[in-house]
């Protein structure tokens, strides 16, 4: 039978309690779900301790074996899928089938890490014949990473599936709203064999805990995913420690549509992305800006597949969209929505939280918005589409990079020299031509401008949990 899981902290390859407690909520009910336990100082202290330890044993270990456990440990969570789907589900409200798939998606990030860190290689620099010159990439340490409660379980992935594919240890402090995902995670490694220490992962006090563990001497790195005005002061105090950062912001992804392809399949095909998560992701298509050309039938196309989308409990398997995760978002979206109507924008769909017991909004559609509309600059992170004409493709561009994120970016056109323009003039560090997919495994992801610094995936992202050493060997003195 499937249940949600008993919650706890892991240290040192142990599982622990704690005296104190925050509640786990189930965001389509609002029923409390669990209890988690909140990491204490003395908890912190004995992490840290463990990592130390975990990294060098973990960083001594044959990049072949690293790879072994690492392996082995998807693949029980591929074997788990339904136990994890459905406690991500539980505590996050997202529908079953798109929890399936966020599990498979974390899975893909630790094979591939697995089998990048087999190819972390170096090089030989050309010398003089009596010395020679050698470039080695070393993991960089112990990371103190951070995830957010959007993917319970893709999210720590990425960061776990970079450290350990590095042959670092990691402290993991993972969203105390969707925890499960992690604790599974966990689950996986420990029953694969991983050694003590190199995974710890604590709850608790977002601020106290990031306090305290950034400036320890044994922190090397610090990986975080949020919002911009939490990595900033993450940054900051990072910065003050000199510890290199690898930060993955928030975002507000303009989406252009060109005159030259069918408007109803680009609002079919954009309406399900917008609908993925709630509208949750940093990646989240959310300002549409349309040619005047197909304006109209894209408008109309896209509020009348928005107004079908089934809104409901995610284990339902007819739901196409969940609740959103909490309270905070149901606030957020219907300040921003009211400021849209305000100031003269057409609402086409949604707009109203649903009555009754659950965080549950509707996929909202605004069209015409004028640029001092507080969605237009403000990242609804919600199911809230945001729809304006432009004249042109350098109008659409222009208004697209007017804002200080550069996340993800999408397009629609069957032209080569449109694409080729928007490769060369979007600001955004990924951009996506015909489809609504911004990140896969095996590609490197990461923002520019207040969407952050650094990648994650690719050999990109697997080179942030590493620091190169350069050797000059003398052969004869």
């Amino acid at each position: 039978m499937t249940i949600y899981p008993d919650l706890q902290l892991y240290i040192a390859g142990a599982w622990r309690k704690s005296t104190q407690t925050l509640p786990v909520l189930n965001p389509a009910d609002e029923s409390v779900i669990g209890r988690l336990p909140v990491a204490s100082r003395a908890d912190l202290d004995d992490a840290l301790a463990a990592a130390v330890e975990g990294h060098r044993v973990w960083s001594r270990t044959a990049p072949s074996r690293r790879a072994e456990i690492i392996l082995k440990a998807a693949s029980l969570m591929r074997e788990r899928v339904e136990d994890i789907a459905y406690s991500i589900t539980l505590e996050h409200g997202k529908p079953i089938a798109q929890a399936r798939l966020e599990v498979q998606r974390g899975c893909e990030f630790f094979e591939w890490d697995a089998a990048e860190g087999l190819r972390a290689y170096g090089r030989v620099i050309p010398s003089s014949p009596d010395i020679r010159y050698i470039v080695l990439h070393q993991p960089i340490g112990t990371v103190a990473a951070f995830s957010p409660w959007n993917f319970p379980m893709s999210q720590p992935a990425r960061k776990i599936a970079g450290a350990l594919g590095a042959g670092c240890s990691i402290i993991l402090k993972a969203s105390e709203e969707t925890p499960a995902g992690a604790i599974h995670i966990a689950r996986a490694f420990h029953d694969a064999g991983l050694p003590p220490g190199v995974l710890n992962l604590v709850f608790g006090v977002p601020a106290d805990i990031s306090s305290y563990l950034i400036p320890q001497a044994p922190i090397r790195l610090v990986a975080f995913t949020g919002s911009t005005m939490v990595g900033k002061h993450l940054s900051e105090l990072a910065a003050r420690n000199v510890k290199p950062v690898l930060m993955e912001l928030g975002g507000h992804a303009p989406v252009i549509v060109c005159d030259d392809v069918d408007p109803v399949a680009a609002a079919a095909l954009s309406v399900a992305r917008k609908a993925r998560n709630a509208g949750q992701v940093c990646t989240s298509p959310t300002r549409f800006f349309v040619h005047k050309k197909l304006y109209a039938t894209f408008v109309e196309a896209f509020a009348e597949r928005a107004r079908t989308i089934a809104l409901g409990n995610g284990l339902d398997a007819a739901t196409q969209m969940g609740p959103v995760a909490n309270h905070r978002r149901i606030e957020a979206l219907d300040a921003l929505v009211s400021d849209a109507r305000d100031k003269g924008a057409r609402l086409l769909a949604g707009g109203v939280r649903k009555e009754g017991a659950g965080y549950f909004f509707p996929l909202t559609v605004a069209a015409d918005l004028p640029d001092d509309a507080r969605a237009m600059h403000e990242e609804p992170f919600g199911p809230l589409a945001l729809i304006n004409p432009v004249d042109s493709l350098d109008d659409a561009i222009e208004k697209a990079n007017a804002l200080p994120f550069g996340l993800a970016a999408y397009a629609f056109t069957h032209s080569a020299r449109n694409a080729h323009h928007l490769s060369e003039r979007i600001e955004a560090g990924n951009l996506s031509i015909n489809t609504l997919e911004a990140s896969v495994a095996e590609t490197p992801f990461g923002g520019v401008k207040e969407s952050g610094y650094g990648r994650e995936g690719g050999v990109e992202g697997l080179h942030h949990y590493m620091t190169v050493k350069s050797i000059s060997h003398r052969m004869m003195i």
